[in-house]
């Protein structure tokens, strides 16, 4: 079973429209970029993009988000982990794009594997593309639709930009504002650069007489499209910029033969429980809930992750770390 070069799982890929993002070659480039190396493995049936994040003493930790991709990935298993020999891994890690109720046999697919924790956000809101505008606005709460009529109306107009020092810039306030930490200004730049070019991501600034007021990057492959870094400023807030700058994302979306517009990232928590206590909680991914749920989108809770342990003293280690590891933002 070969490995292959970033043309030859482009266009494995091809075959498999329903991969996510994070399961592209050019995930896997731009996160190569930042100290991890990217090895693709496929058989006749399925195919996984493997990410090794180097550690001291020649060890690494192996992950594989939102893969593997297609539907036997039993036979997968031995040569990655012949990789994970081959880099001294302690363990791989798998996040499956799938959601619960479980779509998959674990004992088959993921032989050897226990439940562990995730590094993406469990939960998720989906937004529907399907149908034309109107209907998406007759989905959304009340409020919402209110909210983006109201931003048109006081002047905000949201364009295309490339400018990612603006973008920066609310990123850091957000980030004090909100007190969550935030990636280098490079790795935005860096991620823009790897997908722009092909029209899979796009920087959206929602403006009001030239000043930015808020901006996000959203990035599409296949029918999916995905909310991922997102910032707004102190000012002129009572013009709703971030409402009319997430409509944009979903036209934009849509624009692409996109289906869903993923909001990437809610509260780990069931339903009610969401709907009982987002009015009086703002602490973690509380505060955008209580944003995310007026767009009319559909709750979803992903399988969550599952470990294979090679080395289980240093695994213990790592999950110590990863107690006070920062989430929301894809890794």
């Amino acid at each position: 079973m070969p490995q292959l070069n970033y043309a030859e799982w482009e266009a494995f890929l091809r075959d498999h429209p329903e991969a996510h993002l994070l399961q592209t070659p050019m995930w896997g480039m731009f996160k190569a970029e930042f100290g991890w190396r990217v090895a693709w493995v496929v058989t006749e049936e399925a195919g996984v993009q493997v990410l090794f994040r180097r550690l001291p003493l020649g060890l690494s930790i192996a992950y594989i988000p939102k893969g593997p991709v297609g539907r036997n990935w039993a036979a997968l298993w031995s040569e990655v982990e012949a990789l994970c020999r081959q880099f001294r891994a302690i363990f791989l890690k798998v996040e499956p794009d799938a959601w619960e109720p479980l779509e998959f046999d674990p004992q088959e697919q993921l032989p050897g594997f226990r439940p562990a924790e995730p590094i993406q956000p469990r939960r998720t809101i989906e937004i529907s593309l399907e149908g034309a505008e109107e209907e998406w606005l007759e989905r959304m709460k009340q409020k919402t639709r209110y909210n983006i009529r109201l931003a048109q109306k006081k002047g905000v107009v949201v364009r295309e930009s490339r400018d990612l020092s603006a973008f920066y810039a609310l990123m850091e306030m957000t980030g004090r504002r909100d007190g969550f930490g935030i990636h280098t200004s490079d790795y935005y730049e860096r991620a823009y650069q790897k997908f722009a070019p092909g029209g899979h991501c796009v920087l959206l600034m929602a403006e009001y007489e030239g000043m930015p007021l808020a901006g996000l990057m959203a990035f599409a492959w296949g029918h999916r499209a995905w909310y991922f870094y997102g910032a707004s400023s102190d000012q002129e807030r009572h013009r709703m910029p971030t409402y009319l700058l997430q409509w944009e994302a979903m036209r934009w979306a849509a624009q692409r033969g996109c289906r869903v517009y993923d909001l990437w990232g809610i509260p780990d928590a069931d339903e009610t429980t969401l709907e009982a206590e987002f009015a009086r909680r703002s602490e973690g991914l509380w505060g955008v809930y209580r944003f995310k749920r007026g767009f009319g989108g559909r709750v979803r809770r992903s399988v969550g992750a599952w470990d294979k342990i090679y080395q289980p003293s240093l695994y213990r280690i790592y999950r110590w770390f990863m107690r006070f590891r920062r989430r929301g933002e894809p890794g």
